[in-house]
């Protein structure tokens, strides 16, 4: 685990099949399953990364594409409902309102049990060091316990601690980390941001086109209790109300795109993917088939620029 200041970059020898292609995956909460999509779309394309890199949601799915259990995690994600994503929520009052240990163990018993020295493709995530504010860059030890370093906003998931250091969400410094993709050898970086479109449009971004189903005269489960103590459940929501969760999302929100735009103006990556999902709220992960056909599509989009990315225009206009 080093700064990212600190980190000496390994040497990567440029394979004879042509430059090393990076995929850098943002941060962006429920709006990360389209990088399920984004992964999908680019397979059929004949485009596979040799290293991939990941912030927060970036780095969950990142880790599952890196490790071989990406159609592990597609399955799970697109069959989640209310109950299933509350399910994983085990409460906590210290450092955040989730501890996060659930959906850990979770992924790494379905997805990957590996340490990233068991890696064939390299992977990396982005933490932050909370008492510094420093970019950390993990790229050893347990994958699974390094994504959920990456994974820890501020206020929803606790802090970890690894090496005496607290380590929280790597998009409060680096949502889409095209530097460190660079930083582990690529050449070519496809990178997927996904707040392009939601700064200015939170009000239609918390108007949720899916809401849970209650049925006033069955009994409440613990499911549904435990998403009105959130404030996750709208359904008794006026048109001006918001919950904890969607202020305090919504504000990190902002805040990361502001710094995604200007990290991505330094930093550029060679294709900026931008999936249109600002209509996905922060916690509705039980969105994912949108999410997910989404990124299908934006891949679509910018199929023209990563043809010539990677140097395939002339092989595409020879069909």
């Amino acid at each position: 685990m080093k700064n990212a200041e600190e980190y000496d970059s390994e040497e990567h020898d440029r394979g004879s099949d042509g430059p090393k292609i990076g995929l850098a995956l943002g941060s962006g909460a429920a709006r990360g399953w389209a990088h399920i999509g984004v992964i999908r779309a680019l397979r059929r394309e004949g485009i596979s990364p040799d290293v991939i890199s990941g912030a927060s949601i970036g780095a969950f799915v990142g880790a599952s594409a890196a490790t071989g259990g990406f159609e592990a995690l597609a399955g799970w994600v697109e069959k989640l409902t209310w109950q299933t994503v509350v399910s994983y929520l085990d409460v906590s009052l210290r450092g955040g309102l989730i501890k996060g240990d659930r959906l850990i163990d979770y992924f790494e018993r379905e997805v990957t049990g590996l340490g990233f020295d068991e890696l064939k493709l390299p992977f990396g995530c982005v933490a932050t060091e909370l008492q510094t504010g420093r970019e950390v860059w993990l790229r050893e030890g347990s994958v699974a316990q390094a994504v959920r370093a990456s994974i820890a906003t501020p206020g929803l998931f606790t802090p970890v601690v690894q090496g005496g250091r607290v380590l929280v969400d790597g998009a409060l410094v680096n949502p889409v980390p095209v530097s460190l993709c660079r930083a582990m050898g690529a050449d070519i970086v496809i990178a997927v941001d996904l707040g392009s479109d939601i700064v200015g449009r939170a009000r239609r971004r918390m108007t949720r086109s899916v809401k849970p189903v209650v049925d006033p005269a069955a009994e409440r489960s613990w499911a549904e209790r435990l998403l009105d103590r959130f404030g996750l459940n709208d359904a008794q929501k006026g048109d001006d109300e918001f919950s904890m969760l969607d202020v305090l999302n919504t504000s990190i929100n902002i805040m990361q795109v502001r710094i995604a735009r200007s990290r991505l103006a330094g930093e550029p990556a060679d294709v900026l993917i931008a999936p249109r999902v600002g209509q996905v709220g922060p916690m509705d992960y039980h969105r994912a088939k949108e999410a997910i056909a989404e990124g299908e599509a934006a891949v679509t989009r910018m199929m023209p620029a990563i043809r010539y990315a990677l140097g395939q225009e002339n092989a595409e206009h020879e069909k």
